[in-house]
């Protein structure tokens, strides 16, 4: 039996069918003869990190697949501290908050552009104007990571739990902060909403104010004049992934994200090249993982193609990324198959639309696992629609992880105590009996 698992995760990697594309979605749609053929050698199926319908982030699909619960996760702006080495004490919040271009309109903030073009010069001058700010002892720190996005850190008596001031779609007003409903009556979820708004408002004014903004409005451009924030988070104490599941863990990927997630759970991270080249980096990817099999028992392979090929709101974009992943995966697909070691999955996170409003979506994704001693079905190609009848059926949540100890012959036998607690993987790391009292 296979004694490791090499996780290959698709990001984003179902979606919608298209009349453009003569009723089928991407992946259905996209030359995939590797995907395929893994599919014809496997079980197939489909998954889902909460329920059918529920549109899900990376993170907190990550965070399930990876057999973790919703009341453990300690929000977004936690994680991407983590992963952007933001130094963050368990009394902070921590905020994910982005420049952005706005007008007035009665009394009220437009979202004008969500990520307005802008210089790194003129970013850094901006950022340089809010970075820090006081407002009853509540401290505020803007950390830049990327672009126009950064995290903000909140410092005294601060709660996580308030709604997000992002509206998300053009056109839309920018939402009022308040507290969460379980916390209405919070004082430190009402001194935090407070001391935001205040601070955001303050933003709004520095920001118009820069010499900068008066710059681009005297070229027609659009002004970054203000501060939106989404995902408020803490960092929590959890069960490492090497104590829940008995693996040690390696994510290969890019993203603040999943660097943050990794370090949170106790998983390792190698930082992988993002390039234009979709095809060579995910070879570069699966060949380093190849490479690290027989260190970890439990390798995450990520790739975030397809699901930013489906933000730019072209299925047909969104079929070149696919179509360029197969390739890759071509590059390497011998040395996996004739590796007995190692049990093979493929599957994605959540469905990214390549249309429409949303950002992403609650269809299912598709699921696929090769391996010795893994059923073989009927299944020839792997899509969101061929892999329903496959025989894995239709997999939800932290059953995931249960599959994965399954295949690799590490699931305890139910009412086996090998250790004083009821752990999921076997054998445990056992107490010796000793002779002696």
């Amino acid at each position: 039996m296979p004694s490791h698992c090499i996780l290959i995760l698709l990001d984003g990697l179902g979606d919608r069918s298209f009349s453009c594309l003569g009723y089928k979605t991407p992946l259905q749609a996209a030359h995939t003869p590797h995907l395929d053929t893994l599919a014809r050698i496997g079980a197939n199926g489909l998954f889902h990190a909460d329920r059918p319908g529920m549109a899900l982030p990376s993170e907190n699909a990550h965070f399930s697949l990876f057999g973790y619960e919703l009341d453990e996760f300690p929000g977004r702006g936690a994680l991407e501290s983590l992963g952007a080495g933001v130094e963050i004490s368990v009394d902070d919040v921590a905020v994910l908050a982005h420049l952005a271009s706005v007008k007035v309109k009665d009394n009220t903030l437009i979202l004008q552009k969500g990520r307005p073009d802008a210089s790194s010069d003129v970013i850094s001058a901006l950022i340089q104007d809010i970075f820090y700010y006081e407002y009853e002892e509540i401290k505020f720190c803007f950390k830049h990571t990327s672009g126009l996005n950064g995290i903000l850190i909140l410092k005294g008596t601060v709660s996580p739990y308030f709604t997000d001031s992002d509206p998300v779609l053009e056109g839309n007003c920018l939402i009022e902060i308040q507290p969460l409903q379980d916390f209405e009556k919070d004082l430190a979820a009402i001194k935090t909403v407070r001391a935001l708004k205040k601070y955001l408002i303050w933003c709004h004014k520095k920001l118009s104010g820069n010499q900068a903004n008066s710059i681009k409005n005297s070229r027609g451009a659009v002004p970054i004049n203000a501060l939106v924030t989404q995902r408020p988070g803490r960092l929590k104490t959890v069960q490492s992934f090497k104590n829940r599941w008995g693996f040690k863990g390696l994510s290969i990927s890019s993203g603040l994200i999943y660097w943050g997630l990794s370090a949170f759970l106790g998983i390792d991270v190698m930082k992988a090249r993002e390039t234009d080249n979709i095809e060579g980096d995910f070879a570069e990817r699966l060949k380093l993982a190849m490479e690290s099999k027989n260190k970890y028992d439990f390798i995450h392979v990520h790739t975030k193609a397809p699901d930013v090929a489906a933000h730019t709101k072209n299925p047909y974009a969104k079929i070149a990324a696919i179509e360029a992943l197969d390739r890759g995966l071509g590059k390497i697909i011998d040395s996996l198959l004739n590796d007995k070691e190692s049990l093979i999955i493929i599957t994605s996170d959540h469905s990214t639309p390549s249309s429409g409003k949303l950002v992403h979506s609650g269809e299912p994704v598709p699921l696929l696992i090769v391996g010795e001693g893994v059923r073989r079905d009927s299944i020839k190609s792997f899509d969101e629609v061929n892999c329903a009848g496959g025989s894995l059926g239709f997999v939800h949540g932290k059953e995931f992880m249960y599959l994965v100890l399954n295949y690799l012959d590490r699931a305890k036998l139910t009412g086996l105590m090998d250790t004083p607690v009821d752990q999921a993987f076997w054998p445990g790391e056992t107490k010796p009996f000793r002779l002696d009292l």
